[in-house]
């Protein structure tokens, strides 16, 4: 698990991610053509009150999920 800084809304956070979900987000972010702090940002407006690793994480699974035929 690795802390990674980042900045949303003008606020410097932490996010504490395994380097596999780090990675997924970074393919996530890649695949739709914008930046990683693009992303975070709209996963953190659409998080309700999941905490926001826990909804990268949840971001990232949906990711891959959708990319396996028949789902």
């Amino acid at each position: 698990m690795k802390k990674h800084s980042v900045t949303i809304a003008g606020h410097r956070t932490s996010i504490s991610l395994e380097e596999e979900f780090w990675q997924g987000l970074k393919d996530l972010a890649r695949d739709r053509n914008k930046s990683l702090a693009d992303i975070i940002r709209q996963i953190d407006r659409d998080r309700g009150l999941n905490n926001l690793s826990s909804a990268i994480r949840i971001a990232v699974l949906d990711y891959y999920k959708a990319q396996i035929p028949g789902k």
